[in-house]
């Protein structure tokens, strides 16, 4: 029965009617986290789009409408427990319980009828059907199998020239890339910042600024769960610098998701600290406020819910995450640079074919400190993602830590200890946050 009300929610709402269909709670939380799906034209032709989330990668695949169908039917019958649908024509949730039992309900737009009583997309559709009789008719002397193919062809991608004017216009604007900020939408710091022009549109030379900042915006959105509307966020941003993502991650949790916060900005730069101060006063974002300082000393909060720290140069990054640790901090999200710490210290003697090469060696000296900090994280109880971040004025892309707490350490200690007895090293971020603890689960 399940099945069969699957089956005919599926067929009323997967169409070019669809706005959005979402799969999530995975029964597996190692694979696949989530699939959203959109409809789009493709060289005229109606396709849908599946995005697979894993926890660090996107994937993307094109399918037809019959297709589409057994994927979400395959999907739902083990991968995922819950789906939700928006469309034109109404809405619609799934939920499968732990013993497979599935739940379908459906809410149907009653706005969109025609005077008869059917749906317009049912006229719709009666109309696409007349257009593939034709094309069959007219091609009555081909070979049947290539009538067949065609017709199949026809029913599974309505071409663009058979769809309203106004669905035209929004399955050729899915192509486009969805930013968390739009283009067209003129932010005042970035036309101040030279990345947007007075009307938004987004300045040549600075394309790759816009998608950096927006990327970052991505990361932020992802953890928006772990913040409370219901009282003050104390945010962090050590190592500011000109504070492009400073002040879109104010204007994004305040202007747009309407997050009462608090944001701190920290660097070691007078001038800077001293030209966005003032830009943060001419905006009046009030809860905007940077300081000339270091994140390690510094004492003007009790507690903070989000550490930012984008490009702490060596272990000043250790001493950030350290002191997030310490406030409590229910997100962290790094972004290091210059790991020169264990490029100095590493030594073995098994590697040393690999290791005397200088820039080998530099890398993966960069590699060991950030799998280490975020070994280190997860022994706080933080659980921890090592994701690609791309960065423009630095290096072409970078590692971004994400540590979000949950409470539930992990014992690596013995894990940790043997690494860094084989490679002969002692990072900071271990000896100020983790050295006795290991070294006694070492003992033991």
């Amino acid at each position: 029965m399940a099945k069969e009300t699957l089956t005919s929610m599926l067929d009323y709402f997967i169409n070019e009617r669809l706005n959005q269909l979402v799969l999530s709670n995975p029964a597996e939380k190692d694979h696949l986290q989530k699939v959203k799906v959109r409809p789009m034209l493709i060289r005229g032709a109606l396709v849908f789009q599946a995005e697979e989330f894993t926890k660090t990668q996107a994937f993307h695949k094109n399918l037809g409408a019959q297709e589409l169908k057994s994927y979400l039917s395959d999907m739902l019958s083990g991968a995922f427990k819950q789906a939700e649908v928006l469309s034109e024509l109404g809405s619609a949730t799934v939920l499968v319980s732990k013993k497979g039992t599935m739940t379908v309900k459906t809410r149907k737009n009653p706005l969109v009828k025609m005077q008869a009583g059917e749906t317009k997309l049912q006229a719709e559709k009666a109309a696409l059907q007349s257009g593939e009789r034709r094309i069959q008719a007219g091609e009555a002397n081909g070979k049947p199998e290539e009538r067949k193919a065609k017709a199949g062809n026809a029913k599974t991608k309505p071409s663009a020239a058979s769809l309203p004017s106004e669905l035209l216009e929004k399955l050729q604007h899915n192509r486009q890339k969805r930013y968390v900020i739009p283009e067209g939408h003129p932010v005042p710091f970035l036309v101040d910042l030279g990345v947007q022009t007075q009307d938004g549109r987004i300045v040549k030379s600075r394309y790759d600024k816009f998608r950096q900042i927006n990327r970052f915006l991505e990361f932020i959105e992802d953890i928006l769960p772990k913040l409370d509307k219901t009282r003050e966020n104390v945010i962090i941003d050590f190592g500011c610098g000109k504070s492009y993502l400073t002040f879109a991650m104010y204007y994004y949790l305040h202007e747009m998701k309407g997050y009462p916060i608090r944001i701190i900005g920290l660097d070691l730069k007078k001038d800077v600290i001293g030209h966005c101060g003032k830009l943060a006063e001419h905006y009046g974002y009030d809860n905007l406020k940077f300081y000339h300082g270091d994140i390690a000393s510094y004492e003007g909060v009790d507690h903070v819910d989000m550490v930012v720290t984008l490009h702490a140069c060596d272990t000043a990054t250790d001493y950030a995450l350290e002191k997030a640790v310490r406030w409590g901090a229910k997100v962290i999200l790094s972004v290091p640079c210059c790991q020169h710490e264990l490029n100095k210290q590493m030594k073995n003697d098994l590697m040393e074919p690999v290791l005397h090469y200088g820039l080998i060696k530099e890398r993966m000296a960069a590699l060991y400190t950030d799998a280490l900090r975020a070994e280190l994280l997860e022994q706080q109880g933080y659980r921890t993602q090592i994701l690609e971040f791309i960065d423009m004025e630095h290096t072409p892309k970078n590692i971004l830590l994400r540590a979000v707490y949950e409470g539930k350490p992990k014992h690596n200690e013995k894990e940790i200890q043997q690494i860094l007895e084989f490679l002969q090293i002692e990072p900071t971020l271990y000896q100020i946050l983790g050295k006795d603890k290991n070294e006694k689960a070492d003992e033991s």
